[in-house]
């Protein structure tokens, strides 16, 4: 069926192109998704012995095909086990893109918050209080809103503060955020297994910021205690050093629904700085 070309007996079709194309896609995003970690090296890993057992397959290596596959059944195995979280945050993207969309309607605020946030962050920046604020959109994350002190409070900038202040007894850990409430404070996070990024080291509140966002579908706000730093996380992906124009575009743009762009205008944004 729409035949390509013809080597041997072996003829190549429309068909195999596209399956050749559709596997090619799924492993690229797979190991998109995963770079940067451990499970990226043995993923690849994966990929040799497949490639290998394909073309044993393929040569009547029986033999030979038998060993690859029974490395390759234990493998996935093994691999399932020992990276839960890359798996769980690739199911997770699955349902927030495209799909998800379709289906789940992302918590919303009202403007002022982006606003509330973006100047409670410069004005704990100009005094190096370290602050970490995550903003809960589809998914929820009541698990770790269970860790902290409940709250239930409407966003302010003072309230902010107040809470990151260093001498406040709530001041260590993070506060979780839904539509303009704040939920709790002091709540604890998982850490990232990566401890760099872009060739940076990443202290602890850095590694909980971008953990939670490796694990559920969330915004994290971080400053940092030691350099006044503003960045933000989103999935699994860390944008340091931003300005307050920076930080107000990128809430509003991914809290507004109807000012909200895709992937693409996000990294746009910090591409390009005015």
């Amino acid at each position: 069926m729409f035949e390509i070309f013809k080597i041997g007996f072996m003829s190549f079709t429309f068909l195999d192109l596209l399956d050749i194309a559709l596997v090619s896609f799924i492993i690229y995003k797979i190991y998109t998704i995963i770079k940067g970690t451990i499970a990226s090296q043995i993923f690849l890993g994966l990929i040799v012995v497949l490639f290998f057992s394909f073309m044993a397959q393929a040569g009547n290596l029986k033999a030979l095909g038998w060993l690859l596959k029974l490395v390759t059944d234990i493998w996935v195995i093994a691999f399932i086990i020992l990276f839960q979280p890359e798996i769980r945050r690739f199911l997770l993207l699955l349902g927030k893109k495209p799909f998800g969309a379709k289906f789940f309607k992302a918590a919303i605020t009202d403007n002022a918050v982006a606003g509330i946030l973006t100047e409670a962050a410069f004005e704990m920046s100009q005094h190096q209080h370290g602050a970490l604020i995550v903003l809960e959109r589809t998914v929820g994350i009541r698990s770790f809103i269970d860790t902290g002190e409940p709250v239930n409070a409407e966003v302010s900038s003072k309230l902010i503060r107040s809470i990151f202040f260093p001498r406040s007894p709530m001041h260590d850990g993070a506060v979780i955020m839904k539509n303009n409430i704040v939920l709790a404070a002091r709540c604890t996070l998982p850490l990232s297994q990566s401890t760099t990024y872009d060739k940076k080291s990443l202290g602890m509140r850095h590694r909980a910021g971008l953990g939670i966002t490796e694990q559920a579908d969330v915004i994290c706000l971080i400053v940092s205690e030691e350099t006044g730093a503003i960045s933000i996380a989103e999935d699994g992906k860390l944008y340091r050093g931003l300005s307050r124009d920076s930080v107000r575009k990128y809430l509003s743009k991914r809290i507004e629904p109807k000012q909200r762009k895709g992937a693409k205008g996000i990294f746009e944004l910090f591409q390009k700085p005015k």
